[in-house]
């Protein structure tokens, strides 16, 4: 199959103008923002204007299988709320209201974390409609955030939500041997709980070096990982969030170690390290941001910049690793997009920063995506699935 992906455009209605004046007034205390989707998402169903409501049509039902025989993935829709959104796993369901058909929560790591203590750590780039944060994988511990989750999963299915728990390696660690130890357990209690598990290798938002830069290092973490996996009675899909960021060759042998690992899929990806905003199509610069740590770094940015860079690398990915599942992350804000990603193999997208800018975002998406798959004679996603083999050609 051959086609043009477009970084399709939408266009401001009456919420996103009210989005748009909460930012203003908000503009000094950007975390209260942050802070405030989790009230938005619990409230959203008794505010007439919200329209907040679990869409249970099954229309956009997605199922996702996978060739080791690891439990299949059930989504009430192929939009995931990404991990940072609802750190804590508190009120999971809530999130249904917004429109998602899944979530991660975390990042968790093996204990209660902190994060960055410099304020501000989040900030807005309004004309680029992106943010950048830099938050340090604040958290409450793995073992919190997953008892958590394992109260609340059959709710959460009932209301359509797949539940992921994202788990990383806790910042800090010099010895090779603990590091394994710690992320080995973190991904273990968090086994226990979540529907699939991700691991987090390329978060830039620590102020330490990333993970997937030590390849040897990277490598024994997924060895480890999948030698616990493998030992269980339920076989669960465990994802790899990788770094968008990534040359080709550095990409090619992180896709290769993952291959030879037995990983299940990766999610394309991560935040973009601000120091390298030059590379994105952007007209800020670096010496325009805010700084969001005592050395002066300003984290990663996500948002739309990042859907371009994004699409490369899935492309890629889908034409030289058709095996792997792929969640695509980065700059996803219409529903068009979603299908578009659709249309090149990918099994479901992941989105976050567009809640700041688009009023309801994930039901409006929902709308754009139907209306894209209506438009080529679909008349669900399923019968999509059924007509196209998930083996996709892209150019």
């Amino acid at each position: 199959m051959s086609f043009k992906c477009v970084n399709h455009e939408y266009y401001l209605n009456f919420g996103d103008r009210v989005l748009a004046l909460i930012r203003k007034i908000f503009h000094n205390n950007p975390e209260f923002r942050h802070d405030s989707l989790k009230h938005v998402a619990h409230f959203a169903p008794f505010i007439p204007f919200m329209g907040g409501h679990p869409d249970k049509k099954k229309t956009l039902k997605r199922v996702v299988t996978f060739p080791d025989h690891s439990n299949s993935l059930y989504f009430g829709c192929p939009i995931i709320l990404a991990a940072g959104a609802n750190k804590t796993a508190k009120r999971i369901c809530d999130y249904a209201n917004m429109g998602f058909g899944g979530i991660s929560v975390g990042t968790a790591t093996r204990n209660y974390r902190e994060g960055n203590t410099h304020r501000p750590r989040i900030g807005f780039l309004e004309n680029e409609r992106a943010i950048h944060n830099s938050m340090g994988l604040n958290n409450e511990g793995v073992e919190v955030i997953a008892k958590r989750v394992d109260q609340q999963l059959m709710k959460a299915h009932k209301v359509g939500m797949c539940v992921g728990v994202s788990v990383a390696e806790t910042p800090g660690l010099t010895d090779e041997n603990e590091k394994l130890k710690d992320v080995v357990e973190s991904f273990s209690i968090a086994y226990k709980a979540g529907d699939y598990i991700e691991i987090n290798v390329s978060c830039p938002n620590t102020g330490e070096s990333r993970v997937d830069m030590d390849l040897t290092l990277t490598e024994k973490i997924f060895e480890e990982i999948m030698k616990f996996r493998n030992s269980q009675t339920l076989r669960k899909a465990v994802y790899a969030k990788i770094s968008p960021d990534l040359s080709e060759r550095h990409l090619v042998n992180i896709m290769d170690m993952l291959v030879r690992t037995g990983v299940n899929g990766v999610v394309v990806g991560n935040t973009y390290p601000t120091k390298k905003i030059s590379e994105l199509p952007v007209q800020t610069k670096f010496e325009d941001l805010t700084p969001l740590r005592a050395d002066g770094d300003c984290g990663g940015m996500s948002g739309r910049p990042l859907y371009e860079n994004m699409l490369w690398n899935v492309k890629y990915i889908r034409e030289h690793y058709p095996q792997m599942s792929v969640i695509a992350c980065g700059g996803i804000d219409h529903g068009f997009k979603i299908y578009d990603l659709i249309k090149l193999g990918v099994d479901a997208v992941q989105c976050y920063s567009v809640v700041a800018f688009r009023w309801m975002a994930a039901h409006a998406m929902r709308k754009e995506l139907e209306a894209a798959l209506y438009e080529e004679g679909y008349r669900s996603l399923a019968e999509y699935d059924d007509r196209n083999p998930k083996q996709t050609k892209v150019e």
